[in-house]
């Protein structure tokens, strides 16, 4: 049995959760609506505030799925009582970030500033000049925002500089090693 797959969802108070047909699982909560179409081999049950997730075999494609598709309902109701959050910060001289409307300007040593729209669902703020926090009801998209945001000027190892996650830690490699 999976161990994560076994588990119970709890459902809080505020949320109702949708089961139709070909298991589309649709969340409400306070801080809004996920829907997602999730495997139909998967038997979703839901009684008295709690979800169950059951596999219809050991096969080992159907043990996968199964906490593949707890997770992901746990993510959703996750979501929408308390939301996703991503900060990133920004370490070099003159690296910096500003926000207009739903924009996102960078400066990153480049020739030009990296521009990049906010994504439905995801919300992007600036703190001072260089902490970034992404945040929203999806999972997913909230981590691939960051993501992407973060790839415009990874860390490197040598000066540490570039967009890093908060509690990322960038290994520092020795620079050139001098005459002797």
């Amino acid at each position: 049995m999976s161990r994560i797959g076994k588990l119970p969802i709890t459902i809080p108070s505020g949320v109702t959760i949708t089961i139709a047909a070909d298991n589309e699982v649709t969340v409400k909560g306070p801080k809004g609506t996920l829907s997602r179409k999730l495997s139909p081999d998967m038997t979703i049950a839901q009684e008295e505030g709690k979800l169950t997730v059951t596999r219809p075999n050991d096969l080992k494609r159907f043990k996968a799925l199964h906490g593949l598709t707890r997770t992901l309902i746990n993510n959703m109701v996750i979501g929408v009582t308390e939301g996703y959050v991503k900060k990133l910060d920004i370490i070099g001289t003159g690296y910096r970030a500003a926000k207009a409307g739903n924009k996102l300007t960078l400066n990153l040593g480049y020739s030009h500033p990296v521009e990049m729209i906010d994504p439905d669902g995801v919300l992007s703020e600036v703190e001072g000049a260089n902490k970034i926090t992404v945040s929203g009801i999806d999972k997913e998209k909230v981590g691939q925002y960051a993501a992407n945001i973060r790839e415009k000027r990874s860390p490197e190892p040598y000066k540490g500089k570039g967009i890093r996650y908060e509690n990322e830690y960038v290994r520092r490699k020795a620079g050139k090693a001098g005459k002797k």
